[in-house]
């Protein structure tokens, strides 16, 4: 049977009034969207603008301890790099966010995300942290970055003594492409029967390739990142099997059948952004099959909003939220 087509909206959300007047002064009318064309020269245009701090900024005056690590890979693939970052002052295991970036699987990297992280979390809640350096897509289709993370995850569990962390409350975590990942681990930890994990954070995540709910159509050419810019790169990760009846879960979470196992999910995204009705109906998904979700739908929020305006009162609210969260999860699961 054919999938039921699209639907086209003609109304749009709007935008929170702090986070518009941001949107607009970044320039006129929408950002160019992602081609299969344009896609090599955005790529290295990221990579030459992208911030990559040091191990020595990101220790800040001696606040945090920086390591990098090459960790054995997947099968027949390369090493996997992960940033180790811990405060300095706190002895014994310390809970670990095991951190994927966002980039739509075809930008971004492991260091650019730090800084936030170790202020925002690692330092007042006491975490480490991992921040992996997956492979890219084209030039790494799924399911290698997934396999990396895997990779890294299990190797961290399997090294929690050198690394002083509590193997028993891992969390992941991610932001765009980096929470769809962080889904797709969670269903592939659980089906491999590999390392426990205490919860997932999933930030405006990237979960569904079909690109068959009201909200992928209705931001079309609005906030920043819009259906051209997902589906270029879905086609760039999925390569042949882009859209194909039998794509594993593993490749894009909205496609499971089966949530129930799986560790609590935070859940938050934008009401004007195209991955809203995809992340509500996750978040939906895990509650009807027993397990734990908190949900939270900012209004009038645009993708990755809190890094486009951080400092607009709905990024400070996202913010909090998103702390209060980690801080409940860790202190039920005992110190």
């Amino acid at each position: 049977m054919e999938p039921a087509p699209a639907p086209r909206p003609t109304a749009v959300p709007p935008f929170d009034p702090e986070l518009g007047a941001v949107l607009a002064s970044l320039g006129n009318g929408p950002t160019e969207p992602v081609t299969p064309e344009n896609l090599a020269a955005r790529q290295e245009r990221d990579a030459a603008t992208r911030p990559r701090p040091t191990a020595e900024e990101l220790r800040a005056d001696g606040r945090f301890e920086v390591t990098e690590l090459s960790v054995p890979g997947p099968r027949d693939g390369p090493e996997v790099t992960l940033v180790s970052v811990r405060p300095t002052g706190p002895s014994g295991p310390l809970p670990l966010l095991y951190y994927l970036h966002g980039g739509a699987m075809i930008m971004g990297n492991a260091w650019s995300v730090l800084p936030r992280i170790l202020r925002e979390w690692a330092l007042p809640l006491e975490m480490a942290v991992l921040s992996v350096e997956y492979r890219l897509a084209p030039g790494t289709r799924y399911p290698g970055p997934l396999e990396d993370c895997y990779a890294g995850l299990v190797w961290a569990a399997g090294h929690a003594g050198e690394l002083g962390i509590d193997a028993g409350r891992v969390i992941i975590g991610g932001k765009s492409a980096g929470g769809g990942l962080a889904a797709a681990l969670a269903l592939l930890a659980r089906d491999r029967g590999g390392p426990g994990i205490l919860g997932q954070l999933l930030l405006c995540p990237m979960l569904d390739d079909r690109a068959r709910t009201v909200s992928s159509h209705q931001m079309s050419g609005l906030g920043g990142w819009d259906l051209v810019s997902a589906e270029t790169a879905w086609k760039a990760l999925l390569g042949d099997r882009y859209g194909a009846a039998d794509l594993p879960p593993y490749a894009a979470p909205a496609r499971a059948t089966d949530l129930s196992g799986l560790p609590p999910a935070f859940i938050d995204v934008g009401s004007a952004e195209m991955f809203r009705d995809e992340d509500v109906a996750y978040a939906n998904a895990l509650w009807q099959a027993g397990g734990q979700a908190e949900l939270h739908v900012w209004p009038g929020a645009c993708h990755g909003f809190d890094s486009v305006a951080p400092r607009a009162a709905l990024s400070q609210d996202a913010r909090d939220a998103r702390t209060r969260w980690l801080r409940r999860l860790l202190a039920r699961s005992g110190r």
